[in-house]
């Protein structure tokens, strides 16, 4: 309400509003007021894109939205700007590759004290280069709620793992590719292949945790769902809705219902949940506490670049009402938080 926006600050009326909104029936799925994009104006309906079709789609996303350097690397190589002391003074920088096009170094942190002798945790976000709060969240939390942990684990943290999308808020890469459907050998991604490669360079032999920060947002719905649709050949598009709330993914062929409702329980305290619907069901996928169950290793999810055994990936709602730009990243680390706590009491650190 707008009354309340006067009085409240922008944190305290979303917290407030969460809190009023526990006792009401849960919102499954949002109403859009905006229709998806389609027929979409690429291609030829019901024809799979050519290679001029996606060179097309790339030249007309050649402005930058936002900035790579001034976002993201200032906050991981500047140790005199604000803020940055205890991002430098509990990780190195380490430039693991560099993309093929543009001026994209692509940076990892890995903890000064990494040890043989602890178990070692992946954060990776933005592969998807418009889901702010996974670049954001993982770069805050290694400011924020990163010391505490670096005791009983290594941890290594790729905060932005598509820049090239990060800076035109794009879902796919440079060669019109979904990156999260290429973590696996000789991927199409040229960022999936530099993680891998830089991951096992490191040697870890069993990786203790990973958790992979995502959003799932409005344009899902308005534009990429339909892009793909169009790219793929489809004669018409599949409308889907968009959860209201948080929820995870997990491995349906190795489920670990215990993990995510640790998880779940952290950032529940933080925003609110995406409810399944009747058929205890999101997206049309199967939910376990509070998380869909999907093949991650068959499909390449980023999820399954490593053999750890407690890995999901988050999925925050950004467009949400209750939602804002801080309680998004918060909701990212509490997430991380959770599945760290989780992995170290299992393992009696």
């Amino acid at each position: 309400p707008r009354q309340l926006k006067l009085i409240f600050p922008r944190m305290a009326l979303n917290r407030f509003l969460l809190l009023i909104s526990s006792s009401m029936t849960p919102t499954l799925s949002k109403s859009f007021s905006v229709t998806a994009n389609w027929p979409y104006p690429i291609g030829k309906q019901g024809e799979p894109w050519t290679n001029g079709d996606k060179v097309k789609w790339r030249d007309e996303r050649t402005k930058h939205c936002r900035s790579y350097r001034n976002e993201v690397l200032s906050q991981l190589l500047e140790p005199t700007a604000v803020g940055n002391e205890e991002i430098t003074s509990l990780f190195d920088a380490i430039c693991y590759g560099q993309l093929s096009h543009g001026d994209y170094p692509l940076y990892a942190l890995q903890s000064k004290s990494f040890s043989g002798d602890k178990p070692t945790a992946l954060i990776t976000g933005g592969v998807h280069g418009y889901e702010t709060s996974g670049v954001q969240g993982a770069i805050q939390f290694c400011r924020t709620g990163a010391r505490p942990y670096l005791e009983k684990f290594n941890l290594v943290i790729i905060p932005c793992v598509s820049p090239w999308s990060y800076e035109r808020i794009q879902r796919w890469n440079f060669d019109a590719i979904d990156p999260n459907r290429h973590f696996h050998p000789g991927g199409a991604a040229e960022e999936c292949r530099h993680v891998r490669s830089f991951l096992d360079s490191l040697g870890v032999e069993e990786w203790a945790c990973h958790v992979d920060l995502h959003e799932t947002t409005d344009s899902d719905v308005t534009e990429f769902r339909p892009a793909k649709d169009a790219m793929e050949g489809r004669a018409g598009h599949r409308s889907e809705a968009v959860p209201d709330g948080f929820y995870l993914v997990g491995d349906c062929d190795c489920p670990q219902p215990d993990f995510y409702a640790r998880v779940i329980e952290e950032v529940r305290k933080v925003t609110h949940i995406a409810p399944p619907d009747g058929s205890n069901k999101i997206l049309g996928y199967e939910v376990v506490n509070g998380c869909v169950m999907v093949p991650v290793r068959e499909i390449f999810l980023c999820a399954s670049v490593t053999n750890a055994k407690f890995a999901t990936t988050t999925e925050v709602y950004p467009d949400s009402e209750r939602a804002s730009d801080e309680i998004c990243n918060e909701a990212q680390i509490a997430a991380i938080r959770g599945a760290l706590d989780y992995v170290a009491e299992s393992m009696g650190l």
